[in-house]
């Protein structure tokens, strides 16, 4: 019995780290096994409720997709009495919702269009607009916006945080540029016209415009493929 005992897999392993615990879950075992065994290791005194703060806990499932509900049991049954707090659950696999924001944040949209004002065009991704932005229109997108034509309303890129946005244009004289959060306006009475501009924020997080040249220095991520085109 013991060497039986002995040779029985451990389906959840506990490690510390400087900020707190990982719990890796074994993702080849059945969920109520996995369940069993974390119970059973939780329940020793040295994990009991104890004064002071609460420990953080990432809980790694590996290839594991939980259900909303097992998510919730899980973390029920880690921080029950005890003085563990679940930071974050990590997983290997992505929901079809996760794998189409994913892919829809890096994509780039291309529109071959007039944006006029009053309209305001948005986009998940990247977006290259061949066109004009004319005088109060507004084009937004998660991701860098390319406007191959006049620039003259509002852009804002990055829209969902992204400060490593970018904003470029082949007639830069926008009425205000705008990347994740920091804004900057334009007075409609300066001449400031530029061609072949960019726009971008520097690692003081102030909005920069200069030559799309530029990005090849400040922004080498956007060339994430060209290693691939080159080989």
């Amino acid at each position: 019995m013991n060497t039986l005992m002995a040779q029985k897999k451990q389906y959840v392993t506990i490690k510390g780290t400087k900020e707190g615990l990982i719990f890796l879950l074994d993702d080849r075992c059945s969920y109520e096994s996995l369940v069993e065994e974390l119970m059973e290791k939780l329940s020793s005194k040295h994990y009991q409720d104890s004064e002071g703060r609460d420990i953080l806990v990432k809980v790694d499932v590996g290839y594991r997709y939980l259900q909303k509900n097992q998510r919730e049991e899980l973390e029920h049954i880690i921080t029950d009495g005890r003085n563990l707090a679940v930071d974050q659950f990590e997983s290997h696999v992505l929901s079809k919702k996760e794998a189409e924001q994913m892919r829809q944040e890096s994509q780039t949209v291309t529109l071959t269009r007039i944006i006029r004002s009053g309209q305001i065009i948005k986009v998940n991704g990247d977006v290259l607009l061949i066109g004009d932005v004319n005088p109060g229109g507004a084009i937004m997108a998660t991701g860098n916006i390319c406007v191959l034509g006049a620039l003259r309303g509002i852009a804002h890129a990055g829209f969902q945080g992204n400060e490593r946005a970018v904003i470029t244009a082949s007639l830069m004289a926008p009425a205000q540029l705008r990347i994740a959060e920091i804004i900057k306006q334009f007075d409609a009475d300066q001449d400031s016209e530029q061609l072949m501009a960019s726009a971008y924020l520097d690692e003081r997080v102030s909005l920069q415009i200069g030559r799309v040249q530029q990005l090849v220095q400040t922004h080498p991520e956007l060339a994430k493929f060209e290693e691939q085109l080159l080989d």
